[in-house]
C-alpha cells in the first residue's frame, strides 16, 4: 500500500501537490471547512480530503500549504504536534518567510524543511528546498526522495526571502510594470518582445496576472523589490489577475487574455 502524504491546505497549491503526488502516494488533504473540502475534491479528485486534522496523524510527512501569514502557520504547526508521530516531517510551501523561524514554531526544527514548488505543481519540475541549520541528515535526505519521487529537480537554496527565484524574478516583473507606466507601451507589446526576443514562454505582465496581482505584492514587499503604482492601483480596483477575470489583461477563460 502507499505511503501516505499530507498535504495541510486546500488552494491551488495544495491542490496541485496533491495531483503530482496521487501516483506515488495516498494523499490526505485537509480543508478548514466543508466549503474549501468541497471545491479541494474537485481539483484534487484523487485525494482524500478531510476537514478533521487528526486524519493526518497517520502521515510521515505533512506539507503545509496555507496562506503566507505567520500567526496562521504557527497555530497550524501547534495542532499539527498533538497529531503526528514523533518521526513525521513537516514541510512548508512558503517562499517569503524566515525557515528558522517557522521550525522553531513548528516544534520539530530537526524534522523540518521548506519545500518550495510552483504552480501549477503538476507541471513545473523545480523545487526550491531549504533547511534550518537544525535538521538532520535524513531530514535531508527524506525530502530529497519525496522531490524525487514526484519527478521534480530539487535545488538546496538558502535561508532567506523569496530563495532564488523570486529573488531574481519579480525584479524583472515590476521593471516590465514600470516600462510600461514610463513608455505607455501596451502590455501585449511588452509581453511578444519577451516571448519572442527572449524566448520566454510567458511574457512578465502576463506571469504577473498568472501569479496574482495581491500575490506579487506580497512577495515584493518580502524581498524589499519596490512595488510599482500601478500594480497597487490594479489591486485596488479589485483586478487582481486571472483569478479575478482580469488585471493587465481581461480574461475570458474560453478566449484567453484580451488588452
Amino acid at each position: 500500500m502507499p505511503e501516505s502524504l499530507g498535504i495541510a491546505g486546500s488552494g491551488a497549491i495544495a491542490c496541485g501537490l496533491a495531483r503530482a503526488a496521487s501516483g506515488p502516494y495516498e494523499v490526505v488533504l485537509w480543508a478548514r471547512s466543508d466549503g474549501s473540502a468541497e471545491r479541494a475534491c474537485t481539483m484534487a479528485e484523487d485525494a482524500r480530503v478531510v476537514t478533521d486534522l487528526a486524519r493526518l496523524g497517520g502521515c510521515r510527512i505533512v506539507v503545509e500549504a496555507i496562506a503566507e501569514e505567520v500567526d496562521a502557520k504557527r497555530a497550524l504547526y501547534g495542532r499539527l504536534s498533538a497529531v503526528l508521530g514523533p518521526d513525521a516531517l513537516i514541510a512548508t510551501t512558503t517562499s517569503s518567510l524566515s525557515v528558522a523561524d517557522l521550525a522553531a514554531a513548528s516544534g520539530r526544527p530537526e524534522r523540518f524543511g521548506a519545500l518550495h514548488v510552483f504552480h501549477p505543481v503538476d507541471k513545473m519540475k523545480l523545487v526550491e528546498l531549504s533547511f534550518p541549520e537544525q535538521a538532520s541528515a535524513d531530514t535531508r535526505r527524506r525530502f530529497h526522495a519525496l522531490c524525487e519521487s514526484l519527478g521534480k529537480t530539487a535545488v538546496e537554496v538558502p535561508d532567506a526571502a523569496g530563495f532564488v527565484v523570486n529573488r531574481l524574478l519579480f525584479p524583472y516583473l515590476f521593471d516590465a510594470v514600470r516600462l510600461l507606466e514610463r513608455d505607455g507601451l501596451d502590455p501585449a507589446s511588452i509581453d511578444t518582445c519577451m516571448t519572442l526576443g527572449a524566448g520566454h514562454p510567458m511574457g512578465p505582465l502576463a506571469l504577473l496576472d498568472f501569479v496574482g496581482l495581491d500575490v506579487a505584492a506580497a512577495i515584493g514587499e518580502s524581498i524589499g523589490a519596490e512595488v510599482p503604482d500601478r500594480v497597487r492601483e490594479l489591486i485596488a480596483a479589485g483586478r487582481l489577475g486571472r483569478k479575478s477575470g482580469a488585471g493587465f489583461y481581461y480574461y475570458d477563460e474560453a478566449a484567453g487574455p484580451g488588452a
